[in-house]
């Protein structure tokens, strides 16, 4: 009896676990390289954009320190106002990078920094106005000493906080290479926490499954043991029962047949008359009693032929053979090969109840008006053979009762029982069983 709990309850609980586990897992990386995603893209992408604008603004800061150089050069014959739409170019695109600037920069610069840079270029450009009118008004002289004095030293302040922002964006960007590395990390640890975890919970599952398994195999083992002993023992009083009410009907309801046959005889002789109404009932009763007599007969060897314990299993089916075709009509061609051996009895009978079960299969499902059998005695074993040239397996169940037996009293003699279906139709029943073997074994080999 299985009383072990079935193992389905902690199977659904595992696999719940495995799917909890899987989907905090798959949010948790989510989120993470959801971050990851944030910070490439709001910080990094955007610190190198405002770091190139910044390049842009120092491009822009050199070429005005390169213009004020030539405005100061007295071997330029070129007066001041010259330099106006050399600076007014510089400027337009200054302030262009400035708007842009402003637009990228980080978010960790504060509003101070921001203020100062423009509050600066704001100073440059009307300190930069105030030269060209002092230009215009032809005072060269005072507005070359306001560039030296003034102009120069803006434009060095600003080239100064531009790359001052530059080193800050710089080191902002490191310290975002370095959050980067370690959420890749973070990602690439967690993965290998989850496969370990994983492994371990499917190591702990295969290991309760196979411990499952090897627990209900056994326990089928031992029902399989089981049935075996209760399939004998059940065949085993079948047979004597059998044997039983053949012997009470051969024995018993035979002789008082026969006395009573005896007796219609003697009366039959004693009747007095040719044509008397009293002889032709005798005569007509005396049929009665003799075909009772032949029909208990035929029962008795049906239930267990007397033949089969008296003189073996080779007489047995010479002498069911030739009833069979009689009471169904299919020809049947027997054949013996080999040197015949004493069988034991518990061998005998089963194999005469395969061949009883085959015989009676092919006469109501095969269709077939013949079949053949063949007995072959080889050194170390017997083999049976019964096939018909019928409709095969599609015509009968393969797992029907009679099957079913047959296979159990096989098993019971150690024996190996093929069910093959021919390629040309019909269908063959082979069993093989060793001389040699007890009459209960531990099964049989079915080959359907």
């Amino acid at each position: 009896m299985l009383t072990q709990r079935s193992p389905t309850i902690r199977l659904l609980a595992g696999l719940l676990i495995t799917l909890t586990a899987v989907a905090v897992y798959s949010g948790y990386t989510i989120a993470q390289m959801r971050a990851l995603r944030e910070l490439q893209a709001e910080t990094i992408d955007r610190n190198r954009t405002d770091s190139l604008l910044l390049l842009r603004i120092q491009n822009g800061l050199n070429s005005l320190g390169l213009g004020m150089r030539d405005m100061l050069d007295q071997s330029e014959p070129y007066p001041l106002t010259a330099w106006k739409p050399q600076f007014t170019r510089i400027r337009t695109d200054l302030e262009d990078a400035m708007t842009r600037e402003a637009k990228y920069s980080p978010t960790e610069r504060s509003a101070q920094q921001r203020q100062y840079l423009s509050n600066s270029f704001e100073e440059f450009w009307r300190a930069l106005d105030r030269i060209f009118e002092l230009a215009g008004s032809n005072q060269d002289v005072e507005a070359r000493a306001q560039v030296q004095i003034s102009l120069q030293a803006r434009q060095s302040a600003l080239t100064t906080a531009v790359a001052r922002l530059l080193v800050q964006n710089n080191e902002n960007e490191q310290q975002m290479a370095a959050r980067t590395r370690a959420l890749y990390a973070g990602v690439e640890r967690n993965v290998y926490i989850f496969m370990a975890a994983m492994l371990t919970l499917i190591a702990l599952t295969s290991l309760y499954l196979v411990q499952g398994n090897r627990t209900l195999f056994r326990q089928v083992a031992e029902l399989s043991e089981r049935r075996g002993e209760l399939a004998q023992q059940l065949i085993s009083m079948q047979e004597n029962t059998f044997r039983s009410i053949s012997r009470e009907l051969h024995d018993e309801f035979g002789q008082i047949l026969t006395a009573i046959g005896a007796m219609l005889r003697r009366a039959h002789r004693q009747a007095s008359g040719e044509h008397s109404p009293l002889l032709e009932q005798l005569t007509e009763v005396r049929e009665i009693v003799q075909a009772t007599l032949e029909k208990v007969r035929s029962l008795s060897h049906a239930l267990h032929p007397v033949v089969l314990d008296e003189t073996g299993l080779e007489n047995a089916v010479d002498a069911y053979l030739p009833t069979f075709q009689k009471q169904t009509g299919i020809v049947v061609h027997y054949r013996k090969e080999g040197i015949s051996r004493d069988l034991n009895q518990g061998l005998s009978i089963h194999l005469y109840r395969v061949l009883q079960e085959a015989l009676n299969n092919v006469a109501r499902h095969s269709g077939s008006k013949g079949a053949s059998v063949k007995l072959q005695f080889r050194e170390t074993d017997v083999v049976l053979e019964i096939e018909d040239e019928g409709v095969g397996f599609r015509g009968t169940k393969k797992h029907g009762m009679g099957l079913i037996s047959m296979r159990e009293r096989v098993g019971l003699v150690n024996g190996r029982i093929e069910f093959v279906a021919n390629e040309r139709g019909g269908a063959l029943v082979r069993v093989t069983a060793p001389l040699t073997s007890p009459v209960q074994a531990e099964g049989a080999h079915a080959i359907v």
